[in-house]
Formats: C-alpha cells, sequence, structure tokens
C-alpha cells in the first residue's frame, strides 16, 4: 500500500501547475476583472458564466453551485480520482518525483488505479502506433491511402494497428509492469480460454483521448473479410472510458473550438481526419453513440456557449443525406435547447460524409460544405413536413400537428412569427393566424414547462354561493414577470383576499388554481383553499395561510402580499375589488376560448366538422359568459 505523499512535495506540485492551466484544460475561461477568469462550471448546468478562477490565489469557486478548491481538488471533483491520483497527475505533467512518508521514491505499484489504467492506454497506443509500420499492416496503410490520408496524417492522430494474434499486446504490456487484473479492467484485454487476449486483433486503431489528451480508449476498424466482428470496435466502458462523455478529436480541437468559437460535428474518425486536413480545425466525432446531453455539456465548457454573451456560437452538424442521416439529425435538434449556441446543418451533394467528399473533390469542396450549411431547425422542419402527403386534408393536417412544435421551439423568438407564417405556407394551410397562433400556444407552454416543471393536477373548490366558472384547464405559466399586467392583477387579487377577504368573498373561494397563471401565485391560491378561503375569514387568516404554505419561500410570499399596499390611491371597496375579480375570471375565459378555438380547428382540418360539435357548443357558452362578464361586472360572477 502507498505511503502518504509528502507535504513538501504536494505545496510544489501546486505551485508548479497553475491552475489556469489545469482548469483551461477542460472548459474556456475569459477575463472577469481583477485578474480573474470565468466560465461555464463542469460541475452544473448554467446559461451564464459564474464559475470563476483565481490564477493569484490557486483557487476556484463556482457562485451558482458552491463548489470551489485548489487545482488538486478540481481534478478531484471533475475526473473523480482520489487525492494521490490528483497529485500524482499533476506531478507527471511538471516532472516533479513525488516522495512517500513510509519511505522512497513513487512507484507503479503506487499509483492509484486510474493513473495505471491511462498509463496502460498510453503504452498500448505507442505500441499500434509502431505496429502500422510493420508488413502485417499493409492493409491497414492501403485502407488509409485509399482515403486520402498518408504516413503524416496517420501520425498526427495516432493512427496504429492492431497485430493478428491473440496475446500480442497482452504479452507486451505484461512485460512493461501490468498485471492481467488491469489489462482486463483498461478493456484493452478481455477474458480468454487460457486467460486475457488482446481486444483488437487484426484492425487499425484509432486512440481516443479525453479533452486533456490522455488515452482512454481505442475504435478500431475491420479489414478482412473473414473478420467477422463489427466494422468498428470500441472499447467498452471502463472507469476511465464512458462512450457518452468522450468527443474524438476533441483533444486536437478544442483551442480552436474556443478561437473560431465554432465546433463541427461529423460522424466517425475518417471525417475528423478528412476536415482537420481540410482546414477544418473544429471537427469531432461521438464514439459510436449518439450525440447527447454529456457531449453538449462539454462543447459548452469549450464554446463557453454563454446565453448573455454577444459573442454568438455555433454547432455545425454533418450528417449523411440518407434516412439514417436525417434521423440522426432530428435526434441532434432534440437536444438543441440545450444549447444557447446557434445549430446549423451541412449535407454535401451526393449526401456524401466529409471523408468521401475530400477524397473526390478536394479539400476546397469539404470547407465548401460546411460553409453552406443551413439552420438545424429548417432542416428539422423540411424533413417533417416531407414525410406527409401534402395532397391532402389529412396529410396537410399531419404536417402541421408534427411540425409545429419544432417553430415553437426556436430559441430566436424574434424570426418564430416570420418562421410560423412560412409554415402555413410550406403545409398549404390557408389561415396563417391559425397557425401562427398555434405556435404561440406551443412556445409559450415550451417556455413555461422549463421554468415550472409538469404542473400537479388540481382539483376543483366547491362553493356554494358563488357560480363555478366554465372548466379552465390547469395551465403552467412563467414565473411572476412585474411587468406582466396579468400578472400585476392576480397579485393585487391575492393581496385583497388576504388583507380585505370580505370584498372579494364568497367569489373568490370559487376561483381555480390554474387561474393565477404566474405558479407562485398559484400555490398561494392553493393556500388560501387549504385555510379554508376567504367567505368565512377572521383575523386568523393570514396565520393559517401560512400554515398551509409548502415552504419558507412561498411564506415570504405570502408576508410581502399581505403587507403590500393596494396599488389603488384610495382604501380599497366593493368596485376595486369587483374590477380584479373579473379581470382574473375573463383572462382564464379568454385563454379557454384561444385553446377550444385551436381543437376545434384542429378536429375540423383533421375530419367532419361534426365531430368538433362538442368544442363548438363550449365555446358559444364561454362567449355567452364573457359578455356577461363584461356587461354585468361581478354580478355575472353570480349566475
Amino acid at each position: 500500500m502507498a505511503g502518504r505523499i509528502n507535504d513538501d512535495d504536494v505545496k510544489a506540485v501546486r505551485d508548479a501547475v497553475p491552475i489556469d492551466s489545469v482548469v483551461s484544460e477542460y472548459l474556456q475561461l475569459r477575463s472577469a476583472g481583477g485578474g480573474n477568469l470565468k466560465g461555464l462550471c463542469p460541475f452544473h448546468d448554467e446559461k451564464s458564466p459564474s464559475f470563476q478562477v483565481s490564477p493569484s490565489k490557486g483557487l476556484f469557486h463556482c457562485f451558482g453551485c458552491q463548489e470551489g478548491g485548489d487545482s488538486i481538488s478540481f481534478l478531484m471533483k471533475l475526473e473523480h480520482l482520489t487525492f494521490a491520483e490528483s497529485v500524482e497527475r499533476l506531478a507527471a505533467q511538471a516532472g516533479i518525483t513525488l516522495r512517500y512518508e513510509q519511505g522512497g521514491y513513487n512507484t507503479h505499484r503506487q499509483q492509484g488505479e486510474r493513473t495505471r489504467l491511462l498509463e496502460a492506454h498510453k503504452v498500448a497506443a505507442a505500441f499500434f502506433a509502431e505496429r502500422l509500420a510493420s508488413p502485417e499492416a499493409e492493409i491497414g496503410r492501403r485502407f488509409l491511402q485509399e482515403r486520402g490520408f498518408d504516413e503524416q496524417a496517420a501520425a498526427h492522430f495516432g493512427v496504429g494497428y492492431a497485430p493478428g494474434g491473440w496475446d500480442q499486446l497482452v504479452r507486451y504490456l505484461r512485460g512493461r509492469g501490468f498485471t492481467d487484473r488491469e489489462l482486463l479492467t483498461s478493456g484493452i484485454a478481455q477474458d480468454g480460454r487460457r486467460g486475457p487476449i488482446d481486444r483488437f486483433r487484426g484492425r487499425l486503431v484509432w486512440p481516443i483521448r479525453d479533452i486533456t489528451g490522455e488515452v482512454v480508449g481505442f475504435g478500431a476498424r475491420r479489414l478482412r473479410e473473414e473478420d467477422t466482428g463489427p466494422k468498428y470496435l470500441n472499447t467498452p466502458e471502463t472507469p476511465i472510458y464512458q462512450k457518452s462523455r468522450v468527443l474524438y478529436g476533441i483533444d486536437l480541437a478544442k483551442r480552436d473550438i474556443a478561437k473560431d468559437n465554432r465546433a463541427v460535428v461529423v460522424e466517425g474518425y475518417t471525417d475528423v481526419m478528412a476536415c482537420h486536413l481540410a482546414g477544418i480545425t473544429t471537427a469531432i466525432a461521438t464514439c459510436g453513440t449518439a450525440f447527447g446531453s454529456e457531449h453538449i455539456k462539454i462543447l459548452r465548457r469549450v464554446l463557453m456557449d454563454d446565453s448573455s454573451s454577444h459573442r454568438a456560437g455555433e454547432v455545425v452538424f454533418t450528417f449523411d443525406g440518407d434516412a439514417a442521416g436525417q434521423k440522426a439529425a432530428l435526434r441532434a435538434f432534440d437536444e438543441d435547447q440545450r444549447f444557447a449556441a446557434r445549430t446549423s446543418i451541412a449535407i454535401s451533394p451526393g449526401g456524401m460524409d466529409p471523408c468521401d467528399l475530400r477524397l473526390a473533390h478536394g479539400d476546397t469542396a469539404v470547407a465548401e460544405m460546411i460553409e453552406t450549411r443551413s439552420p438545424l431547425f429548417e432542416f428539422a422542419l423540411r424533413s417533417v413536413i416531407e414525410r406527409h402527403n401534402l395532397d391532402t386534408a389529412e396529410g396537410r393536417s399531419a404536417a402541421l400537428e408534427h411540425a409545429t412544435p419544432i417553430v415553437a421551439r426556436m430559441k430566436d423568438s424574434s424570426i418564430q412569427h416570420e418562421y410560423a407564417v412560412r409554415l402555413a405556407g410550406l403545409v398549404g394551410i390557408p389561415d396563417e393566424r391559425f397557425v401562427v397562433q398555434r405556435v404561440a400556444q406551443l412556445a409559450r407552454w415550451e417556455r413555461e414547462r422549463k421554468q415550472r416543471g409538469e404542473a400537479p393536477g388540481a382539483g376543483r373548490r366547491n362553493a356554494p354561493a358563488p357560480a363555478p366558472a366554465p372548466a379552465v384547464p390547469e395551465r403552467r405559466g412563467p414565473a411572476v414577470d412585474p411587468g406582466n399586467p396579468a400578472h400585476q392583477v392576480e397579485r393585487e387579487l391575492l393581496k385583497l383576499a388576504l388583507q380585505y377577504p370580505h370584498l372579494v368573498a364568497p367569489a373568490f373561494d370559487a376561483y381555480e388554481e390554474s387561474e393565477f397563471t404566474a405558479p407562485p401565485y398559484a400555490v398561494v391560491r392553493r393556500a388560501i383553499a387549504a385555510a379554508g378561503g376567504v367567505t368565512d375569514a377572521d383575523e386568523s387568516l393570514v396565520t393559517r395561510v401560512l400554515d398551509a404554505a409548502p415552504d419558507d419561500t412561498v411564506r415570504v410570499l405570502i408576508r410581502e402580499l399581505t403587507v403590500e399596499a393596494p396599488l389603488t390611491s384610495r382604501a380599497p371597496d366593493e368596485r376595486y375589488a369587483g374590477e380584479h375579480l373579473v379581470r382574473v375570471r375573463l383572462a382564464a375565459v379568454e385563454q379557454r376560448m384561444r385553446d377550444l378555438e385551436i381543437v376545434a380547428r384542429r378536429i375540423e382540418a383533421q375530419s367532419a366538422n361534426s365531430q368538433a360539435a362538442g368544442e363548438r357548443q363550449q365555446l358559444w357558452t364561454l362567449q355567452q359568459y364573457r359578455t356577461a362578464l363584461q356587461a354585468r361586472g361581478p354580478a355575472a360572477l353570480y349566475g
């Protein structure tokens, strides 16, 4: 068992490796003023950078999630290393030989598991690269040459060759002091009948490096027909390799991604090579898995994908033009909202991938493919519409149903209306207003979903005196917006209910939680209902409402509403209270009418008009109720 690392050596390591050089291996840092640096926190998702590094003090701190520490603890937390492993990694980087309290300098036996696995991969990568020059590897060299990659290109990307024997690499690594357990744990070897055997045999091999440049796995390409294995065989999941958290080429591309503020996502190892050799040095690829949320986290940190930044970043996806490529592009679009950056798609003429395109038409063609990219959402929109027969009413309706959410999810709300109108034309819907309203509704729901989450179901509160409102579905609303007139009215009505309950009773007790579109106000309405309502309220109302509140945040809001003066310059009276009761109810009724109109139009577009009769009847009832509220005011609340 290794002894404790000498304290002086730990200090020497901290002093020798600046914290900003450690952190910048994982994320882009920019000046934060006062000598500090800032970036997107690697420990939690955020839109704006709250992670700061102080090079002068050797410390980091995130004001968002409160993680902090020095360069050693940064590696421990991010890479899940032990203290000793973190010190050893930094010591190796600085060229410092460590001493241990129980005597002697560090040896292989004293290194942590992760350090040993990384070292095994480093040795294996060198082994493969050296074997690429062997006579047996002629088939591998020919494969590379046929795809336009010379010896220098292979060396730049570390491409190698795995010999065809059963255990050549295993025996080589054993000779370098690695145990069978380490070889199996690393994924370099696998169990055979008589012990570990090489996982990769007779294949061309690409080393897969993490963002710091450490080899953590391999991807191996089949070369011979008699090889019955998969076309590409990758390292399995190991303590140092999780394919969902690795991007091939990120170690080579990260500097230019940060500089150009653009990343190009391709589909394979040879595509990354082709792009880099064609001058697209920001190209990266996933490793045998779809582009997902963990990959996005890596790219966002490198791009400093900051929603508040004026320097908009971009992620360009390249996919084959076939059905599989379209499916992959749509999967990528599903993740689009996680980026603040623009997302685009580049498809070459004929659907060739970057490697084939470079081979057929040269480096310039690859660069032109990237430059002629188009917005990813536009590609997704057209792909969905093209699935349907627009010559029939049914096909147009289905196309609209599937395409509208895509427009509603556009990050750039300033052009959403324009694309809603365009969608109506693409699908062939003459009623542009209907399409625009539908997009606006879905966009609102999407924003509300993010801000509030799934809204819990709420039952109606039975009140004997007032007439209940026509059914209004519970809607999820945005957070309180002081500038939103509807929220101002809701706030004022809640203040009246808490401060002057007799002015709003008994009508207020029939108001549903869903009629308060700001989620915090809906929770306060729920607490008032749980406290018994306002109809027979006494001096203990506020105390009972506070007791019914679910948490301290809501209790703070209830106290605010209890002490905040109404907006009227005179003392609130029944007329003032009635105005606010009517305004909140009218807003709920009109929203319900909009919802029903959209449902009715969709039904009528898909089938016979008679099938929407129920919705039209509800609309007529609501129209009569709205007219009564406008004409009679509070009296209409009581039937």
